[in-house]
């Protein structure tokens, strides 16, 4: 069966919620993005609002802290690709804990600040990291490499080898 993603759907929210209370009452579910980045030779898989690497606590302050330098110099989370939400507040997290951010702020609280970064993703990387990607390369000066479901992304000073067309 197909399932309509919460990307296509840009109507009710209401509607989208109903579809995905539909979708688990029949036991339909869609693999999770998963993103996977190797540190020291450990493989490191991270999905959306993971909890469970013994480095979270690190990863999350990492990541808020580099959103808040992110914003200062012009980056707005996109939350068109996000899932509907009950609250003001979750628009605010949830974009924070995609998986190939939390795999980015992985790699550089373990890595050397002048190491390329190499993540890669099961599925297409959205708007919103995409852009992310794009500052944390200018901001921090690193070249990152992003392999998603359709082709390699490589981030370096703020611009993507894919011209942003993906």
């Amino acid at each position: 069966m197909a399932l309509l993603s919460c990307c296509k759907i840009h109507g009710n929210s209401d509607k989208t919620l109903e579809l995905q209370d539909t979708e688990m009452e029949r036991h339909v579910y869609k693999e999770p993005g998963r993103t996977w980045i190797e540190v020291n030779n450990k493989v490191h898989s991270f999905i959306v609002n993971a909890s469970d690497h013994p480095s979270i606590m690190e990863i999350q302050a990492e990541l808020h802290s580099l959103e808040s330098r992110l914003k200062y110099l012009g980056y707005i989370s996109a939350t068109k690709c996000m899932p509907p939400v009950k609250s003001e507040e979750d628009k605010e997290v949830y974009p924070c804990h995609h998986s190939e951010k939390l795999a980015i702020a992985f790699g550089l609280i373990s890595t050397p600040s002048n190491s390329p970064l190499r993540v890669f993703k099961n599925l297409r990387v959205c708007d919103d990291c995409h852009t992310f990607t794009k500052f944390v390369s200018k901001t921090l000066g690193r070249k990152l490499i992003v392999r998603d479901s359709t082709r390699f992304h490589h981030f370096k000073d703020g611009v993507c080898s894919c011209k942003d067309y993906w």
